[in-house]
């Protein structure tokens, strides 16, 4: 009898997952098909132009990890795309100048070391074996040596003689380390702790040695100090001169890192020895790159001290003379990222504009800017051959994970790679479209959104609205694994991203509104377009709920003391007492900038947009999820908050992730959030009138 039972639920459950298919319908996207997905990333044209090796991946759920390998693609696209490594996590795939090798770093030997192996995968060799582990490898354009990232003992490398890495020291600190009963943390200063890590006695530095014989490495960076910099975005925040003998970095010399965005350019001899800063803006300075002739040194720029989110411009320096030039000022965008020519005469960047990421070209001595590659996807990764005839790039967008494409001068695109085709084919998933309504001060504010499968415009719909975090970031026509609409759609709901002030894409003014401004203009914009969003046929106002994470989760707080005109809540590492989260928060930049001071300096500003002081009118059912280790938004923020919605009896639960920060990375963990997220909302956007407290 047991046996009949088992074999009739495996039939009925056989015939559900297969029938929608194999009748051609699709399947809602869901969190399973979210977890399939391969992951492509970090695209790299090898010198003869003939193949692209790059990163992908996966997801173990059983394991509870997410591998990376190294895959290979022919530029021609004759052979399908396929894995160089099947071993450990392998990433960052470098190409040697003459082509005939790829350096990568990888877990495959117990430990994270650098590794080389021909292009077709054989012959795998560890080339560094320290014990304070290599990642991050570099590969100088002569071919002979290579610059690398290791987090080493500071002091290990006092009196060393000619930038000699003591990893003999090293090794017996970390064993020292490992072994000592006593776990204490000790600091004298702030950054004490970093989005998800406490600070330890060790330090990120530079290193560099010879392929060939990497026993004895140079410290490029000596001292205390992190090196790079933590990168506040963008690409690779250290390169190699064409002439294989500079290396730029970028560090933070300032004495308090903790209040200061003021990374700069330094650059030192591959051998080691000097370190020279070459940058003297008080603003951030990152993501160097030498140009092909080794003339100039091209580099991201933000202008304003303190603020991260000024707007990043692309700026060049003559190595020559010593001048400055900043050539997008015209360009009222972010510069996301940029690649020279090999002419060393024009650059093609990165833009960000209204949702998407553009490629625009302009002349290396700047001047005007002229698209290259638009449309409704975002792009990134732009290299070039050889000969100038072909570019490769990523593309992706709000419907589309990450894929390699190639254009060639004649125009026309074509996807090199398509490995996500097979399991995007089996399910439903609609484009993003678009929206725009008047907002605060009658400013036009965009939305996207994302309608469930088999969208009925004479239904009724239950509505989500996604407010993202940052506050200054965006949403966009990209890709995401941690808040992906197409998920949240495939449970029935009409999803809406609205992109309201604060917003980066859409000119550096309208970022700046929100400064000192959180739960102001930004409040309007979002129910300028609820409002918007409650006037359509298709809507049902009774269904409404919202969700945000970081800043959005403080919008969601705010949203709490002052509207009840949504049915559910989602929090997520949500700011909700801003006096407390100043004082514990690491990036102490932040709300110097955004409040103008701290709580004992500016009082009234963090009283005013705090959602901590309106929780006797709290009344909507919230779910509160926070990770345990987020230094960013202490999890305090989270526990604050559900113990004033429990106090007020509001409907509400909290799930915390003891081994998790900002982001919820782990599958398992993931497959919870989305569960717990998912569950909340369809329960209380299933009920009819609200409850009462």
């Amino acid at each position: 009898m047991r046996r009949s039972c088992c074999a009739v639920f495996f039939l009925l459950t056989t015939l559900i997952l297969t029938t929608p298919v194999a009748s051609g319908q699709k399947r809602p996207f869901d969190v399973d098909a979210l977890l399939q997905l391969k992951r492509v990333s970090d695209p790299q044209l090898s010198p003869d132009g003939k193949f692209v090796a790059f990163t992908v991946t996966s997801v173990d759920l059983g394991a509870n990890k997410k591998p990376s390998q190294i895959w290979i693609i022919p530029i021609e696209g004759d052979i399908p795309a396929r894995p160089l490594t099947n071993t450990g996590t392998n990433d960052r795939p470098r190409w040697t100048s003459d082509a005939k090798s790829i350096l990568f770093a990888s877990t495959r030997s117990g430990s994270q070391q650098i590794w080389s192996m021909e292009p077709d995968g054989g012959n795998a060799k560890q080339i560094t074996n320290l014990a304070t582990e290599a990642n991050g490898v570099t590969i100088a354009p002569d071919g002979k040596r290579i610059v690398f990232l290791s987090s080493v003992y500071p002091d290990c490398g006092i009196g060393a003689t000619e930038n000699k890495h003591d990893d003999t020291c090293n090794k017996r600190k970390l064993d020292e380390e490992a072994t000592n009963k006593v776990k204490a943390r000790i600091y004298t200063s702030l950054l004490y702790r970093h989005w998800n890590e406490w600070q330890g006695k060790r330090r990120s530095h530079v290193l560099s040695c010879f392929i060939d014989n990497c026993s004895t490495p140079k410290d490029l960076t000596p001292g205390n100090r992190d090196v790079p910099t933590f990168s506040l975005g963008g690409p690779d925040d250290y390169a190699i001169s064409p002439d294989s003998k500079e290396v730029a970095f970028v560090m933070n010399a300032d004495d308090n890192v903790a209040t200061s965005t003021n990374t700069d350019i330094h650059v030192v001899n591959i051998e080691g020895g000097e370190i020279k800063k070459v940058t003297n803006n008080t603003g951030a300075d990152v993501s160097p790159q030498y140009s092909p002739d080794g003339h100039y040194l091209a580099y991201r720029s933000q202008l304003k001290a303190g603020y991260e989110a000024d707007r990043w411009r692309l700026t060049v320096l003559d190595r020559t003379s010593g001048r400055y030039e900043g050539i997008t000022e015209r360009t009222d965008r972010n510069v996301t990222s940029f690649t020279w020519t090999l002419d060393s005469k024009r650059f093609f960047f990165i833009t960000e504009d209204r949702g998407r990421h553009n490629v625009q070209q302009m002349a290396s001595n700047g001047g005007g800017s002229k698209p290259i590659i638009t449309g409704s996807s975002s792009i990134d990764d732009v290299q070039f051959t050889r000969d100038g005839k072909t570019i490769i790039y990523t593309e992706m967008s709000g419907s589309r994970p990450t894929e390699i494409y190639k254009a060639s001068s004649t125009g026309t695109t074509s996807a090199l790679t398509k490995l996500n085709e097979n399991v995007l084919s089996q399910y439903s998933i609609a484009p993003l479209e678009e929206i725009w309504v008047e907002g605060a001060e009658k400013t036009r504010i965009h939305s996207f959104i994302v309608k469930p499968p088999g969208f009925d415009a004479k239904k009724k719909y239950p509505v989500l609205f996604l407010i993202h975090g940052g506050p200054q970031g965006a949403w966009g026509e990209s890709w995401s694994y941690r808040w992906n609409p197409q998920v949240f759609a495939g449970a029935g709901f009409v999803v809406v991203m609205p992109n309201p002030r604060g917003s980066t894409g859409y000119g550096q003014k309208f970022t700046d509104d929100i400064n000192a401004d959180w739960g102001g203009k930004v409040y309007e914009d979002i129910m300028a377009t609820v409002d918007n969003i409650a006037n359509q046929p298709w809507s049902d106002s009774e269904r409404f709920a919202a969700a945000g994470g970081s800043y959005g989760g403080y919008m969601v707080n705010w949203m709490l003391g002052h509207t009840n005109r949504f049915k559910a809540f989602v929090s997520h590492a949500g700011v909700f007492d801003l006096r407390s989260m100043a004082a514990e928060t690491e990036e102490v930049w932040f709300p110097l900038w955004e409040f103008k001071g701290m709580p004992w300096e500016n009082p009234e500003v963090y009283e005013k947009w705090s959602p901590s002081y309106f929780v006797r009118d709290f009344k909507t059912p919230t779910l509160v999820l926070h990770g345990e280790m987020d230094y960013r938004v202490p999890a305090g923020q989270g526990m604050q908050l559900f113990t004033g919605l429990q106090m007020q009896k509001v409907p509400s639960k909290m799930v915390l992730f003891p081994d998790e920060g900002h982001w919820i990375g782990k599958p398992q963990n993931s497959v919870l959030w989305y569960q717990q997220f998912l569950e909340w909302i369809g329960e209380w956007t299933k009920k009819t009138t609200p409850p009462q407290p």
